[in-house]
């Protein structure tokens, strides 16, 4: 197999300047996350609402579903971003693939505390 020959300079002010880019893109998104699976200050109420009723919440029905130890991939987290003025960032659903007995299952669930 040939050799890939790159060219990279991580020592170079446009390398530095790209990853320090880079690492602030990522926080941004990260932070997006965490705001959209917490739902805000808005939901709190609907949340408290539906734990009164002994259910469960969307995420933690989807953990007991998926194997123990597993990674679950979420692919809609910010589907609904800037969108409905901020109140369902997820669009109300929550969307991923998991594993169950070792095999990957598509999961599409609502959040009914949206």
């Amino acid at each position: 197999m040939r050799k890939i020959e790159f060219r990279i300079d991580a020592r170079s002010e446009v390398f530095s300047a790209n990853s320090e880019w880079y690492r602030a893109m990522v926080a941004t998104l990260k932070q997006r996350q965490q705001e959209a699976i917490s739902g805000g200050p808005r939901r709190e109420r609907s949340i408290e609402r539906h734990l009164a009723r002994n259910k469960l919440m969307v995420r933690d029905r989807i953990d007991l579903v998926v194997d123990g130890g597993s990674p679950f991939l979420e692919l809609s987290t910010l589907s609904g971003w800037g969108q409905y003025d901020d109140t369902a960032p997820g669009a109300g659903i929550v969307t991923g693939i998991g594993l169950v007995h070792d095999a990957p299952y598509v999961f599409i669930a609502n959040d009914a505390t949206v």
